[in-house]
């Protein structure tokens, strides 16, 4: 049995436990994900599971706020989490998503200045993350991770064009019907007030729209 009788031993001793538990975690969920995207070597792969870390976060517990602008992007593996701003003392959901998804603050990427985005865990949830800084570095030393990176840029791309497409349609009842036709999987998962936020509606008007649309 090991004994730390120092403080600083204590953090040695820590830290040498960390790093082998470290060897022992593959993070097969997001080697999986990008390999699904584009075949990565094992040089790119042993780099991102040094780089990544696991973050358990219960319901209701945020994982990003104005006061903590960390540039961490987190791969759903296990959960459901949204993105919102405050306005006028209002949440305003902004984006909704599950597992298989990567997620993060993308206003300020890039940018050395603060956003006014909250990242919120709507169940426990189970994620990788990985520091943008970290990101950078790989895009620099391997090149089929900017082909991975281009992809997925396009994915949150038409995502983004989806949600301003949904914006702009001039009906909520439309706004619920084209939720329903792209993202059915959510209906059962996310309380209403939040989907009523996400769709630009108050939740009295989704209710009555929802028995409307099931009727």
């Amino acid at each position: 049995m090991y004994f730390c009788n120092t403080k600083a031993q204590l953090a040695r001793h820590n830290t040498a436990q960390m790093a082998k538990a470290k060897l022992t975690v593959n993070f097969k969920e997001i080697t999986d994900f990008l390999n699904h995207i584009h075949p990565i070597s094992n040089e790119t792969t042993a780099y991102l599971v040094q780089q990544c870390s696991y973050f358990h976060v219960k319901k209701g517990k945020f994982l990003r706020s104005p006061i903590d602008n960390t540039e961490t992007l987190y791969f759903i593996v296990k959960g459901l989490v949204r993105g919102f701003i405050k306005e006028d003392g209002d949440d305003i959901t902004t984006w909704l998503n599950e597992e298989n998804n990567i997620v993060g603050s993308v206003r300020n990427l890039g940018l050395d200045v603060e956003t006014e985005e909250y990242i919120q865990a709507l169940e426990d949830s189970t994620l990788i993350g990985i520091e943008q800084s970290a990101l950078d570095a790989m895009y620099d030393r391997y090149y089929e991770a900017n082909i991975i990176g281009r992809k997925i840029l396009e994915r949150y791309y038409r995502d983004a064009d989806e949600r301003a497409f949904l914006c702009r349609l001039p009906s909520a009842e439309k706004r619920f019907r084209r939720f329903v036709a792209t993202r059915s999987s959510l209906l059962g998962r996310v309380k209403l007030k939040y989907i009523a936020s996400y769709l630009n509606m108050k939740l009295e008007t989704l209710c009555r729209i929802k028995v409307k649309v099931e009727s």
